[in-house]
């Protein structure tokens, strides 16, 4: 099979998946062409039949903003002549999904060829931005055109069926990759994350406003109140600023690390709780990768992180939109020694259900599938 995989490059759990599966498609033998504005953040795998192509995007004074959706689909245009591509795999449908509708539509005007086409919903391409006036119309008519549409959580299926008339959707969780993500005993960062005496409470996201990252700091402000503690922050954003303030307002600012754009899985391996307070998340990737680590994850019972975390079991999940402090309940497990324990080893053994070659069979499938018809 020869695939195009569209994502983007910046720090998120649609720009993880694509690299992963991408590169695990290759290492079974596919052909398969990367192609983002970047080199995305989790492709670091060398592999002769594993290409990236990033797009150019022109300067030409007459466009106000950049056209980047007509450059994509010329780019994907070219790798199907030059490359005898099959499939266009769309990762979040904005604008990824219109611009493969674009080329496939050109490449069969133009020479009668068939490019089959499939995308994978990420969140906030449908919770957030394809809802968007300006979006909705064109994102909704691009997920029906295509020929093979995935999502990773039954809760974004049904989104999706909700706000786009599209249900023939096909649930693919995300994988974590359990040797990358793993604990380590040594937990060689600790010492440089928190004193000695500290729990380390992580939160790793891309500090967007759908992440609520003031309720990350409220609630570790609640739980500094009982036990000495230290807030860990990876990655960047819009909302870090307001997470650094707010920390200050509320008095835990010397508590505060801000690591910025860093590999997580030392930090992980290092942490006692991850907090993920997000009410729409899709899936929860990040969570899912601390669970692997074995830490526990305390967010909210909403989404599709009730997909991933079993509440009670491999975390806690409180009911959404009660006056319920994540603060308070992630202070009162960690006090609990025992409940503790038996929830680390129950995140790990959780994180070992989502593995990665379960999941890249069911993509593989999938996507034959496409190419044989």
């Amino acid at each position: 099979m020869r695939i195009a995989v569209i994502c983007y490059p910046t720090y998120g759990g649609s720009g993880a998946v694509a690299a992963d599966v991408s590169q695990r498609l290759a290492e079974r033998g596919h052909e398969v062409h990367v192609v983002s504005y970047d080199r995305p953040f989790r492709l670091d795998r060398q592999l002769p039949n594993l290409m990236l192509h990033t797009v150019e995007i022109g300067d030409y004074p007459l466009f106000r903003y950049p056209p980047y959706t007509l450059n994509l689909a010329n780019k994907l245009i070219e790798l199907v002549h030059e490359h005898g591509v099959e499939v266009i795999h769309s990762h979040y449908a904005i604008p990824h999904a219109v611009a493969a509708w674009q080329a496939a539509e050109v490449v069969r005007a133009e020479s009668g060829r068939r490019v089959a086409l499939a995308c994978t919903l990420h969140g906030t391409d449908i919770t957030l931005v394809g809802r968007e006036r300006g979006f909705h119309a064109l994102t909704r008519f691009a997920i029906q055109r295509q020929d093979l549409r995935t999502a990773p959580s039954q809760w974004l299926v049904d989104e999706t069926a909700k706000h786009f008339s599209e249900s023939r959707i096909q649930v693919i969780p995300n994988a974590v990759d359990t040797d990358r993500f793993r604990p380590d005993p040594a937990m060689p960062w600790r010492r440089n994350l928190a004193p000695a005496d500290h729990r380390v409470i992580t939160h790793v996201s891309n500090f967007r406003p759908v992440k609520r990252v003031e309720e990350v700091v409220g609630a570790f402000a609640t739980l500094r109140k009982r036990m000495k503690a230290t807030l860990v922050l990876v990655g960047e954003g819009p909302d870090l600023p307001k997470a650094e303030e707010l920390a200050r307002e509320l008095g835990v600012r010397d508590d505060l690390r801000l690591l910025g754009l860093q590999a997580p899985e030392p930090v992980l391996q290092a942490s006692d709780l991850f907090l993920l307070p997000s009410r729409s998340e899709s899936f929860g990737l990040a969570a899912l990768e601390a669970m692997a680590c074995g830490v526990p994850v305390l967010g909210y019972h909403a989404g599709g992180l009730p997909e991933v975390v079993e509440d009670g079991i491999s975390g806690v999940l409180c009911p959404e939109g009660h006056d319920v402090c994540l603060g308070t309940l992630a202070a009162n497990l960690l006090l609990d020694g025992d409940r503790y324990a038996r929830m680390r080893t129950a995140a790990r053994d959780r994180a070992l259900q989502f593995a990665p070659e379960p999941v890249v069979d069911a993509y593989e499938q999938a996507l034959l599938g496409l190419v044989r018809t």
